[in-house]
């Protein structure tokens, strides 16, 4: 069940609640985007289980989940021959927070139709 606005409002949160919030990251996969945030340069999932110390498919279903929450960006890269294989990266983190702040903005929008219509409904009833 989702944790009520008020108690959300009390907590003492800090930013990475927001890739929570926002995304319903793993805490797997916060640290994998972790990683990929302080690495120079883009990594291979073979690179990047490595890193976390998982296993391939394990780091793999984390970066397809930051792929969906469009945090990371994958890069095609040619191999040798006709071979080639996928890098990933952090997404530009102003792009990120500007995304947040669309759905921030939406979510807004929608609660307060919502609450409007809690006043519609239940109004009635106080006449």
């Amino acid at each position: 069940m989702p944790e009520a606005i008020r108690t959300l409002l009390e907590e003492d949160v800090e930013c990475d609640f927001l890739l929570d919030c926002f995304h319903g990251l793993t805490d797997l996969d916060r640290q994998c985007f972790a990683t990929l945030v302080e690495t120079d340069g883009p990594l291979t999932v073979d690179e990047l289980a490595e890193r976390v110390e998982r296993d391939r498919t394990t780091a793999y279903r984390s970066v397809q989940r930051l792929l969906d929450a469009d945090l990371v960006a994958q890069e095609k890269v040619s191999g040798e021959g006709s071979s080639y294989y996928h890098v990933y990266e952090p997404r530009d983190p102003d792009e990120i927070a500007d995304q947040m702040q669309r759905e921030l903005n939406d979510y807004y929008a929608k609660m307060g139709q919502l609450i409007a219509e809690f006043r519609e409904k239940f109004g009635e009833k106080q006449g």
